[in-house]
């Protein structure tokens, strides 16, 4: 994750705050809508290392079979990272 959770809980705040604030929006509560927001935030953000480690677990249980076929783990990584981003529609940095 680029950004420290801190820093995310952070512009969670500020966003609802400033959308409250313009009467764009309504709530009862600042805090639990503070709190939704950053928990979608930060499950955006995390994404991408998600998905990282996802490649990483598929990789290890091919492992025998990249070897005995000379694959490149790095080739391997990027070709099932870039399929599986697709797949799912994500949009990487």
């Amino acid at each position: 994750m680029l950004l420290s959770r801190d820093f995310v809980g952070y512009m969670s705040k500020e966003v609802v705050k400033r959308l409250v604030e313009r009467q764009m929006i309504e709530t009862n509560s600042v805090e639990n809508l503070s709190e939704r927001v950053r928990h979608t935030m930060v499950d955006e953000l995390t994404v991408e290392d998600r998905l990282n480690e996802e490649v990483r677990d598929i990789l290890a249980a091919h492992n025998d079979e990249m070897r005995k076929v000379g694959a490149s783990y790095q080739e391997m990584y990027k070709k099932v990272k870039g399929e599986l981003a697709r797949q799912r529609k994500l949009i990487l940095r």
